[in-house]
């Protein structure tokens, strides 16, 4: 049975209902310009719209992970980081704060120094062999994402004997890790965008449910203005909130327990209207 609640903070947080992460890229280079944040006004701002259009997470990332993007070293991440992790401490404390990072020791400051609830990793641990005895020390809740290789080289990597198998395959493998070294919060992402076609995204989310579903863990979904929208019509991630919207409500008929989402007002109308359908009963 799939768990519905969360220890953040110590805080129980529940997923009865889907819950709405929404994205602060304090990166120059983030894939959708409208993201993009690179002071404290703008940070702030970006937190009291989330807050305001009922977001209750708040994922935090200083790395772009889009192909080509710049590759920061880690202090110059934990550089761009502190700004804002101190003003989401001071100004918005009551909104568990996600931080997007594959780096271990990115990770331990966040958590040690600024009280980060959830750790974000794209790689699953792939990029920092440190990372999986981080958290388990820790003991924050890991979102364990699909990807093969780096931002980098992961369209490369888009061979599957069955990629809904497959990715099954590695979050059993890994899951089992974590557990071993006693982290229980995990939480899934399929990891939509990285390291799949076109084609092979719209395969995994048609079959999310039959082949996510039976785990106990909750299930992130992050699709928001991605490729595998505006590539289908010839557009740009500016003009694909539509898209967007129409995969989110898929998604949350069909098991996401989180969305990570750009348009946060958007989202939380998705789980209203499926909620008023009856969907998590």
């Amino acid at each position: 049975m799939k768990r519905k609640t969360l220890n953040l903070s110590g805080r129980l947080f529940s997923l009865e209902k889907p819950a709405v992460m929404g994205i602060m890229n304090i990166t120059p280079d983030s894939f959708y310009s409208g993201s993009r944040l690179s002071d404290t006004d703008s940070i702030r701002t970006r937190a009291r719209e989330i807050v305001e259009e009922g977001g209750t997470l708040i994922d935090v990332g200083a790395y772009s992970s889009r192909p080509n993007a710049e590759n920061i070293s880690a202090q110059e991440e934990m550089e761009r980081l502190r700004p804002a992790l101190q003003l989401l401490r001071d100004e918005f404390a009551e909104v568990p704060v996600s931080i997007d990072t594959f780096r271990a020791d990115v990770a331990k400051m966040c958590v040690e120094e600024y009280g980060v609830a959830i750790i974000n990793d794209i790689s699953g641990g792939q990029l920092d062999a440190d990372m999986y005895q981080t958290v388990a020390a820790l003991q924050v809740p890991y979102i364990l994402m699909h990807m093969r290789g780096t931002p980098a080289t992961m369209q490369s990597l888009t061979s599957y004997t069955d990629i809904a198998v497959d990715i099954l395959d590695y979050f059993v493998e890994r899951v089992g890790q974590l557990r071993e070294l006693g982290l229980h919060d995990i939480i899934l992402d399929p990891g939509y965008g990285f390291s799949k076609t076109l084609e092979q995204n719209y395969e995994l989310l048609s079959r999310q449910e039959e082949a996510f579903g039976e785990l106990e863990f909750p299930i992130l979904v992050g699709i928001s203005r991605k490729s595998m929208i505006y590539k289908l019509f010839g557009t740009t991630p500016e003009e694909a909130l539509n898209g967007t919207t129409a995969l989110n409500m898929y998604s949350v008929l069909h098991g996401a327990d989180i969305l990570r989402v750009h348009d946060v007002r958007a989202a939380v109308e998705v789980c209203s209207i499926a909620e008023k359908l009856g969907a998590f009963r």
